[in-house]
């Protein structure tokens, strides 16, 4: 846990509150307050291949080129973390210095290796968590890059490019791993057992190819412990979101046309909001769709977000970031003249 003091400036103290409690809920939003809603999003792979932050109005804030991204954070020191590639990470100050990298392509014995990254979360002690497709493993690593903990992955379906998707490392120890290729998510313990399974089921439909909502699969991207126990799973291609219990009950459903005036396409990351609301970010869903949505837990739309100026059709990694934290976001945007 990371405890405030005084030393702390009022972005970082905004920002520690952001890791504490992520969201102000749309519905506690005043409209005049909507302006400092931010989004902070990775396009990839479509033409406008970035990460960016944008406020409501879609002006755009800050920008910086990758070639591909699955993942990204806003740390409590006010940086951001972020992938340039498959393989490389970075740790960016809004001035656009790096002050921290890791390259999974040649460190800690990849070197000559088919290995990509689609998630990775930096920690309490300070070190980084790294998920490895290819080489099937968690790492945990220091600001040396030094692997300080090491969890193989069980994968049946090896793929260097989907044995994982969103990958987080929770509160008790243990890593929540979305596994692509398998359709399935899984818990492992802090040793790397398997203390849970849920392959994400087709619901008696065929696959079908394709990325768009015209395809249909089991392709989980990201799975999130919701506050009351139960796990969150974003299904991919399977166009819907899942609360399953740990008896493997699915208790609440979200499916592709459950939204009036919403098709999900791809779905991919997902937060959980102080009043339970959901954000759930829709890739691949074409122009007609919103990229973002926060939905009730009843289903009904509170917002939705579209920007294909910045942010085209292959957008899989987003956060969006309310009250003192992206009022203290905006104004350390305004310090650095960005």
């Amino acid at each position: 846990m990371l405890l405030l003091s005084d030393k702390f400036s009022d972005f970082q103290l905004a920002s520690l509150a952001l890791a504490a409690a992520l969201f102000m809920p749309m519905s506690a939003l005043a409209k005049t307050d909507l302006a400092n809603r931010l989004v902070i999003a990775g396009e990839a792979g479509g033409g406008i291949d970035h990460l960016a932050i944008v406020d409501a109005e879609s002006n755009l804030l800050w920008e910086y080129p990758t070639s591909a991204i699955h993942d990204v954070h806003l740390l409590p020191n006010g940086n951001l973390l972020f992938q340039t590639s498959w393989t490389r990470i970075v740790e960016m100050t809004l001035k656009k210095e790096i002050v921290w990298s890791y390259d999974a392509s040649r460190m800690n014995g990849n070197e000559g290796k088919n290995v990509e990254v689609h998630a990775f979360q930096r920690l309490a002690d300070g070190n980084t968590m790294i998920a490895e497709s290819g080489t099937a493993r968690i790492i945990e690593v220091d600001r040396m890059g030094r692997i300080r903990k090491e969890i193989p992955l069980k994968v049946d379906n090896p793929s260097a490019h989907s044995d994982t998707r969103r990958v987080r490392k929770l509160q008790n120890g243990h890593y929540l791993v979305s596994h692509e290729s398998d359709g399935v998510v899984r818990e492992y313990d802090g040793e790397g057992k398997v203390v849970w399974e849920f392959d994400v089921p087709l619901f008696g439909k065929e696959p079908k190819p394709g990325h768009g909502p015209e395809a249909f699969g089991d392709k989980t991207f990201a799975a999130i412990k919701h506050s009351n126990g139960n796990y969150l799973i974003s299904t991919g291609n399977g166009h819907s979101v899942l609360e399953v219990t740990p008896a493997k009950e699915i208790v609440w459903k979200l499916e592709q046309n459950d939204i009036e005036g919403v098709t999900l396409g791809w779905v991919t990351s997902l937060q959980e909001l102080a009043n339970g609301n959901l954000v759930i970010c829709n890739c691949h869903a074409t122009k007609k769709n919103p990229q973002i949505i926060e939905i009730t837990r009843d289903k009904k739309l509170v917002w939705k977000f579209s920007n294909w100026n910045h942010f085209g059709n292959n957008m899989p990694a987003s956060l969006v970031v309310d009250d003192k934290a992206a009022v203290a976001l905006l104004e350390e945007l305004k310090n650095v003249g960005i």
